[in-house]
C-alpha cells in the first residue's frame, strides 16, 4: 500500500511515541490510557500503521560489549548514487553487519554499523566492504549509542490529548474534523438523529465515520454515540468550534 493513502491522527503519533519512547514495556492498554480511547482502538491502528508500512518492525538495541566483549564498529563509506540502494542491500548481507544506513549526498552516503567479535574480525568485514565495491572514507568504534522518541509526536501540553482532534482543510470553507468523544460531552447517549433534531449538530455537519474499538461503522440516523468513539466529521461551514462543543466536555472546550 502506498503511505501516501493514510493520513496520521493525534492517536497514531502518540502511538509511534511511545513505541518509539519504549516498544517492549508499552502495552495497548497503556497506550489508551495516555490517549483516551479503548485498548481495541490502539490495537487496531497499530495493525493499520504495520498494514501500511509506518511501523516496520520492532527491534532490541543490544550493548554487544556488555553481552560477550564484542566490538562494534561505524564505517563512513562513498557509494556511487547509482549503486548505492544495491550495494546497501549486498552491504547488509555481509555477516556481521546489523544496520545499513543510506543518505541522500553525494559522498559519505552509506553508514554501516557491524559487529565483530574482535579487531580481526572486523577487518574481515572491511574487506568483505571493500570487494563490493564500497569506498571505506572512515571507521571508528561506536561507544554508545541514545534513541529517543520523536518529540513532535508526544503529549502536548497546550492541546489536551484527551480531545485527539485532527483537522482537514478541504476546497472553500469546508473541514473535517476528527474527535474522541468525551464521557462527558452533550452528544453522548444521543443518536444523529436527535443531535440533529436538537442542534447538537447544525444541517452543515455530516458525521462521515465513527471508530469504536477496532471498528469502523456508517454512520445512521439511529447510530448512537457512546464515548470514546472517534468520529470524524465533515463541516461545509466550516465552523469546527460547534462540532467540538457537541463532543467534548464543556470545561475542555473553555481551555
Amino acid at each position: 500500500m502506498n503511505v501516501m493513502d493514510y493520513r496520521l491522527d493525534e492517536i497514531d503519533r502518540r502511538i509511534i511515541y511511545e513505541l518509539m519512547r519504549d516498544a517492549r514495556n508499552t502495552s495497548a492498554p497503556a497506550i489508551a490510557e495516555q490517549v483516551n480511547v479503548s485498548p481495541g482502538t490502539i490495537r487496531n491502528r497499530i495493525a493499520q500503521l504495520e498494514e501500511y508500512d509506518i511501523i516496520r518492525n520492532y527491534t532490541a538495541e543490544i550493548d554487544f560489549e556488555q553481552a560477550e566483549g564484542h566490538l562494534t564498529n561505524l564505517y563512513i563509506c562513498n557509494a556511487p548514487v547509482s549503486e548505492r540502494s544495491a550495494l546497501a542491500q549486498e552491504a547488509s548481507a555481509v555477516p556481521g553487519v546489523i544496520n545499513v544506513r543510506q543518505l541522500m549526498t553525494g559522498r559519505r552516503n552509506l553508514h554501516i554499523m557491524a559487529v565483530g567479535e574482535d579487531t580481526e574480525h572486523l577487518r574481515r568485514i572491511t574487506r568483505a566492504l571493500s570487494r563490493l565495491g564500497i569506498e571505506i572514507e572512515d571507521e571508528t568504534l561506536v561507544e554508545s549509542e541514545t534513541h529517543s522518541p520523536y518529540s513532535e509526536f508526544g503529549p502536548d501540553e497546550e492541546i489536551s490529548a484527551s480531545k485527539a482532534t485532527d483537522f482537514i482543510s478541504l476546497t472553500g470553507d469546508a473541514n473535517v474534523v476528527d474527535v474522541t468523544v468525551q464521557a462527558d460531552a452533550p452528544i453522548v447517549g444521543h443518536t444523529l438523529e436527535e443531535a440533529v433534531q436538537t442542534e447538537l449538530l447544525d444541517d452543515d455537519s455530516l458525521v462521515i465515520a465513527i471508530e469504536r474499538g477496532d471498528r469502523v461503522l456508517t454512520p445512521h440516523g439511529t447510530t448512537s454515540i457512546q464515548p470514546d468513539d472517534i468520529v470524524t466529521v465533515l463541516s461545509r461551514s466550516g465552523e469546527t468550534d460547534h462540532i467540538l462543543e457537541a463532543f467534548v466536555a464543556d470545561e475542555a472546550v473553555s481551555e
